[in-house]
């Protein structure tokens, strides 16, 4: 019977590890290819890339197609290019993230730390509404808004997106705040603090893991949404609209080097988010997977 030695151990697994290494370099130059192409060719001037052999470098880079994506490019009827709607996304973006956030962590507390009869059957209820597809909803909030008088605004979009954010927000914040210990919430009681001073002093301080997987998921979401950009946003659409927009209204020569350099512009923001908070969202996912 052959007995393996520690040598014969490192080099299994050494070979092991590169075998490894080697398959998921692989995989990550395949997913990244698509994404090396749209670089590549948002930098070349419009013949080079009519000329054909799109994977090749540019042979004279130049960054007129960004600058025409962002402040002269034809969207719709006007030639505003992409930044009056970056502007739009963000005002939409920054609130629906910061409310939904806010209002999913008080809901996790109080259905954890503020138990009641039916918060069960309430929990379901809101962890229902996080399959509901978007296109069964398109009819009722559209009717929901015309009665607030938020139809085709701004207001009306971030409204749209909270009501739809707070389940999986609530999800998220229930989950962890099931494993903080009770005990901290009594002790706090005992001490003569109140509802909300429990949730502001020591609750939310508990949080930044989970707020982080929570902002990463809502502004993810939200950014890359189209239909209820499509559908509410009339005359102030978001960027994803505005891109849709920009390809569309094209005429004559498709100028696939500016669409190349708006659809880069577009997914930048989720980009930087998960550049700097990326390694986060693992790590607050499995922060309240174990008690104790």
């Amino acid at each position: 019977m052959a007995v393996a030695t520690q040598d014969t151990a490192v080099r299994t697994g050494r070979i092991t590890r590169t075998f490894i290494y080697v398959v998921l370099i692989f995989f990550a130059c395949f997913y990244l290819l698509p994404f090396f192409i749209m670089v590549v060719n948002s930098l070349k001037p419009l013949p080079e890339i009519t000329g054909g052999n799109m994977m090749a470098l540019p042979k004279e880079p130049t960054i007129a197609p960004w600058l025409s994506a962002w402040s002269t490019a034809q969207i719709g009827v006007e030639a505003t290019g992409l930044k009056p709607y970056f502007l739009n996304s963000i005002l939409m973006v920054v609130p629906a993230v910061a409310i939904s956030t806010v209002l999913g962590a008080l809901n996790g507390y109080i259905l954890t730390k503020w138990r009641f009869r039916g918060d069960t059957i309430l929990f379901g209820l809101m962890l229902f509404s996080c399959f509901i597809p978007f296109q069964i909803v398109l009819i009722p909030m559209a009717r929901i808004l015309g009665i607030l008088g938020l139809a085709s605004t701004i207001p009306g979009l971030i409204l749209v997106h909270v009501v739809y954010g707070i389940g999986f927000a609530t999800l998220y914040f229930r989950n962890y705040y099931a494993a903080v210990p009770t005990e901290l919430v009594r002790s706090a009681q005992i001490d003569g603090a109140g509802f909300f001073q429990i949730f502001w002093r020591i609750m939310l301080p508990l949080s930044g893991p989970i707020t982080i997987v929570c902002i990463i998921w809502q502004f993810t979401n939200i950014w890359n949404d189209f239909l209820f950009g499509a559908s509410f946003a009339g005359s102030n659409p978001p960027m994803t609209v505005a891109l849709n927009n920009l390809v569309q209204s094209s005429t004559g020569v498709k100028e696939y080097n500016v669409h190349f350099a708006g659809a880069i512009l577009a997914a930048l923001p989720t980009l930087l988010v998960y550049i700097v908070a990326g390694r986060y969202f693992v790590r607050g996912l499995m922060a309240g997977s174990v008690k104790g």
